[in-house]
């Protein structure tokens, strides 16, 4: 999957090149071509093919704090304490 985005990359900065040091070309017009047929679509395309493991990982999450929840019965990291202050003392 990487290999495909570096090579896309590759061809849309040689393109941008190009466009940039053309003739008729302009550094704005390549700079736009690098991000508008290269950057935006790639980085869709990444984000729909990784769904599936971001999925996976927030299922993951979700039973660990489940077993950790089972092992803290008060869903608290901190110790158990006094429920109430001795007489005399403040808190």
């Amino acid at each position: 999957m990487y290999l495909v985005a570096i090579a896309w990359v590759y061809v849309v900065l040689m393109a941008a090149v190009v466009e940039a040091l053309g003739s008729g070309g302009t550094v704005l017009g390549g700079l736009f071509t690098f991000t508008l047929w290269g950057v935006l679509p790639l980085a869709i395309v990444l984000y729909l093919l990784r769904t599936p493991a971001r999925r996976r990982e927030r299922q993951r999450q979700a039973r660990a704090s489940v077993a950790s929840a089972a092992l803290d019965p008060d869903g608290g990291s901190h110790p158990a304490g006094h429920a109430v202050t001795p007489k005399g003392e403040e808190p």
